[in-house]
């Protein structure tokens, strides 16, 4: 079992910043590769970023790329998402997902994003 605990949202300009911080309960953190989902409003959730178990590879939505960028401190049991040169579109609530053997996942509870123009 793995708790997901997300931090870091909240109410950013257009062409902002913001770094989201998703802490991970449990010492097999490392075995669980890593990803960001989104939903905005009246949408479905989707893609954003992910990472493999210990940081070698990671493939983002074409919508982020270039902008936004995933990383994790295994030490940490920490996945971050690094995200620059916000837009109004990247308005959702942003949800950490872990994915581990036997296609265990689990979700956390979400951090509202809000990039006002």
């Amino acid at each position: 079992q793995v708790e997901l605990v997300e931090s870091g949202g909240g109410l950013v300009q257009a062409g902002g910043s913001l770094r989201l911080s998703c802490a991970a309960s449990g010492r097999t953190f490392n075995m669980y590769h890593m990803a960001w989902f989104r939903q905005a409003p009246g949408k479905e959730r989707e893609f954003v970023a992910r990472i493999s178990s210990y940081g070698i590879s990671t493939v983002y939505a074409d919508s982020v790329k270039g902008r936004f960028t995933i990383s994790r401190d295994n030490a940490k049991n920490t996945v971050y998402l690094q995200m620059n040169s916000l837009k109004p579109e990247d308005t959702a609530v942003y949800y950490c997902f872990a994915l581990g053997l036997g296609n265990a996942n689990y979700w956390g509870q979400g951090t509202q994003v809000t990039v006002s123009s």
